[in-house]
């Protein structure tokens, strides 16, 4: 079935996106205001889209009445942010921060989180969190009245010790970190236990049994 998102109600389109875009990973990011407020919200418009700049991808929308939303906020003024990855462990705890409390209510407090300082920006970092990225802000692209997109370079990342096969080569034992991921639906995840290795086949070993001619 075609679904022509020209002329499909936005709303419609979100659903048709989060419910085919499966999994996607989940930036728990935590950012803080000018005084100093800590917030830690979840958001699963998220991706890596450079390694060399390092750079992450965030969609960040805005409030249904067109008011930023807090950690949106937070980066245009700071311009410092940390993006934590979600374990299966903390799952329940990340859910919390996804509550819409008012701004000056601490969501690492409500949720029972530690968090511990960052080594190259300002916000903290979430010390149950087995993955973290310390990022500072490299562009802030306003797509429309409620959607944007956060682009960060990051400048550190945090790997739980226990994970880091051998730090020399940057070898990490990826399931160890038992991550989820986001699914459809308003309360769908993931996990990232489920695996198959297919390795990439390079030319030669396609053209060795296949004609391309």
């Amino acid at each position: 079935m075609l679904f022509d998102l020209a002329t499909v109600d936005p709303a419609i389109g979100y659903k048709l996106l989060v419910s085919t875009i499966t999994p996607r990973p989940i930036a728990w990011v935590v950012s803080q205001d000018l005084d100093g407020t800590l917030n830690a919200a979840p958001y699963s418009f998220f991706n890596a889209l450079s390694s060399d700049p390092p750079v992450i991808g965030i969609g960040i929308g805005r409030r249904p009445f067109g008011s930023a939303k807090d950690t949106r906020a937070n980066i245009a003024l700071t311009r410092e942010f940390v993006v934590n990855l979600v374990s299966e462990d903390t799952a329940p705890a990340m859910n919390v921060t996804a509550i819409d409390f008012p701004p000056s209510v601490d969501e690492l407090a409500q949720a029972g989180l530690t968090t511990t300082p960052s080594a190259r920006v300002k916000p903290p970092r979430i010390v149950e969190s087995p993955v973290a990225f310390e990022c500072e802000l490299l562009q802030m692209i306003d797509l429309g009245p409620h959607s944007g997109i956060v682009l960060g370079r990051v400048l550190a990342i945090h790997v739980r010790d226990e994970s880091v096969r051998d730090p020399v080569r940057g070898h990490i034992d990826t399931p160890a970190l038992h991550l989820i991921g986001r699914m459809h639906g308003s309360g769908w995840y993931a996990r990232t236990s489920d695996l198959f290795d297919m390795p990439r086949l390079s030319l030669a070993d396609w053209t060795r049994d296949h004609s391309i001619g």
